[in-house]
């Protein structure tokens, strides 16, 4: 069994990839334009262009999450969505309270982690990437021809 799950972890990563980007770019959208219910706390309206920290972080969950999304740039988009959700969940709602269930912090820490997972993973199988890397190995030299790094 284990060896069919090996098999289909790329796929699998993927479509991980794919949700996860949709969800954080769905937060941006409904910050910046008003769909979806909205920004939390407006009733349904959108946040004011430029205001600290909120439209800029709506702002890098619209792109990054999109990015995500499709698998393009995903490591250095992930890194970014991470970064910016451990700095949601430390200076929002940490001041709250220690615990994310207590100060409401559950969204940020659960992405700030998932995103940090696609840093190390990549963006697995029906990303952008993936096409981009294909086209960028197909031009390379030969094997015989590269020199491989010695490690220590």
């Amino acid at each position: 069994m284990t060896g069919r799950l090996d098999s289909a972890q790329p796929y699998v990563l993927g479509l991980f990839r794919i949700v996860v980007g949709l969800l954080f770019a769905c937060h941006g959208a409904a910050s910046l334009f008003g769909v979806l219910g909205g920004a939390a706390g407006t009733d349904g309206g959108t946040l004011e262009a430029g205001t600290w920290p909120g439209w800029y972080a709506a702002v890098i969950q619209l792109v990054g999450g999109g990015l995500v999304l499709l698998g393009l740039g995903t490591r250095v988009a992930a890194l970014i969505a991470s970064g910016s959700m451990a700095y949601a969940y430390f200076k929002v709602h940490q001041p709250g309270a220690l615990w994310p269930l207590e100060n409401g912090g559950e969204p940020s820490a659960l992405f700030c982690w998932a995103f940090l997972l696609l840093v190390f993973t990549g963006s697995g199988a029906f990303g952008l990437d993936r096409l981009f890397t294909r086209r960028s190995a197909a031009g390379e030299k030969p094997a015989a021809e590269r020199q491989t790094p010695v490690a220590a």
